[in-house]
């Protein structure tokens, strides 16, 4: 059941996201060692890429497989490890894997137009597109965060989509 007023302190949430970003490091580290063993064994170093290729990498190799472990683990243990470190739970309105999706898609959009922004203003000297994705990226990862610390129901805009509620356990 979803609640109004959902008491969850602070140091809970903070401890959560810690963790949870430490699984994200591993991962990248990870994903950094494969790619590099992969390049140097078969490309003999780090082939040149165009913006396009760059960006697909980045999205295909760390957004999106990021985004699929994260909605795993929602849907099959009812929160992420950080979520269960500190002692909290993914409650659904209506358990789907669907809405794990989607409530983990919002959550890491910000993410996503990071590495936009970045990898265009590596080709273009950091244009006005460039920084203007920064910005968005930078005031969507604001709101998320500032509508998960101080809205009563502690629910941000990838919650309210899928009709979860991060909760004490």
């Amino acid at each position: 059941m979803l609640m109004k007023n959902n008491p969850i302190p602070f140091k809970k949430r903070m401890k959560e996201l810690f963790f949870d970003y430490l699984v994200i490091l591993l991962y990248l580290t990870l994903l950094f060692g494969v790619a590099m063993s992969v390049y140097y064994l078969f490309f003999k170093g780090i082939p040149e890429m165009n913006e396009t290729q760059s960006q697909l990498i980045a999205l295909l190799t760390s957004v999106i497989p990021i985004i699929l472990i994260f909605t795993y683990l929602d849907y099959s243990k009812d929160g992420s490890i950080g979520k269960r470190k500190a002692g909290l739970k993914l409650v659904y309105k209506h358990k789907s894997f669907q809405a794990s999706f989607i409530r983990n898609l919002i959550k890491f959009l910000p993410w996503q137009i990071g590495h936009m922004s970045t990898i265009h203003g590596i080709y273009t000297d950091f244009d006005i597109w460039a920084i203007m994705l920064f910005f968005m990226g930078i005031g969507f990862a604001l709101l998320l965060l500032l509508m998960g610390i101080m809205r009563n129901d502690k629910r941000h805009l990838g919650d309210l989509l899928a009709h979860t509620q991060v909760q004490n356990q």
